[in-house]
């Protein structure tokens, strides 16, 4: 797909992968609708995608709020006049086993990582379907492919964009519409930093798995970001995003019930 000249509607713009991805479309001279709820750190996204020459509006957005995000395409057509992308980053984790997580915590979740994906879909498909060429672009995670333990929430969903995805591009495999499911491996974002701690843990057993998780993500958002953007522009039902997500892609088909016994030291971190 060219990205020349596209309108690109993106969450989680403030910051991590999702800056990286506005400043790489931006100098591909793709426009921009950048929503984040940080609306500091949307600000400086926008400036600095700005500078590169772009069209590039900014709206304050609770992905988990259904009125906003339904309302959030009218607000984009007013400025932009078409959208060709959806890129759906926006994303939070929350670590503990699954008798750790409240129901609280666990919806909460849900309804940032899953059910947002889902209503921004619903929102912006019909103005994607109006253009010759258009992407939805949804981002599950390397914990899409593997299931480690202390990461029931989050598996379940990343798992569930990817189903989703997955699905919603067969769906729409006789329109205009392509549908991209990206899945991160160790990309040093705030991701882990920002978790919401489990029930029933110490301050310290918190903080070590913190550090465990940190360790582990190494990969530049802006390197993250030029894989992703090949990957749009080739088409790809699905990316992979370092050499941790292409090796556990691969060893989950090989060893699809066994595969953990390779993998020793992940548990407790997200992408």
């Amino acid at each position: 797909m060219q990205i020349n000249d596209c309108v690109a509607v993106l969450t989680g713009a403030g910051s991590g992968i999702g800056r990286a991805l506005a400043l790489a479309l931006a100098q591909k001279n793709c426009h921009l609708a950048l929503a984040d709820l940080n609306t500091d750190a949307l600000a400086e996204t926008a400036a600095q995608a700005r500078a590169l020459g772009v069209r590039v509006s900014e709206h304050r957005l609770n992905v988990a709020d259904r009125e906003a995000v339904a309302a959030l395409p009218e607000a984009v057509m007013a400025e932009h006049g078409k959208v060709d992308l959806l890129i759906n980053n926006a994303g939070v984790a929350l670590g503990g086993n699954f008798d750790q997580v409240s129901t609280e915590n666990f919806d909460w979740l849900m309804s940032i990582n899953f059910d947002a994906v889902v209503c921004m879909c619903r929102a912006f498909l019909p103005l994607l379907k109006q253009r010759p060429a258009a992407r939805v672009i949804n981002i599950s995670s390397l914990f899409g492919l593997i299931t480690p333990a202390g990461q029931t929430a989050y598996c379940a969903s990343k798992f569930a964009v990817r189903g989703f995805s997955n699905a919603l591009r067969l769906e729409l495999k006789d329109t205009s519409v392509g549908v991209t499911v990206v899945h991160p491996g160790g990309v040093a974002t705030a991701i882990a930093s920002s978790a919401r701690s489990p029930e029933g843990e110490t301050e310290a057993q918190w903080q070590a798995k913190l550090a465990r998780a940190q360790r582990l993500l190494r990969m530049p958002p802006s390197k993250a970001a030029h894989i992703i953007l090949r990957g749009i522009e080739r088409d790809k039902a699905r990316v992979l995003v370092g050499n941790d997500a292409r090796i556990v892609s691969w060893l989950e088909r090989l060893l699809p019930v066994n595969y953990w016994r390779l993998l020793p030291g992940i548990a407790t971190s997200n992408d």
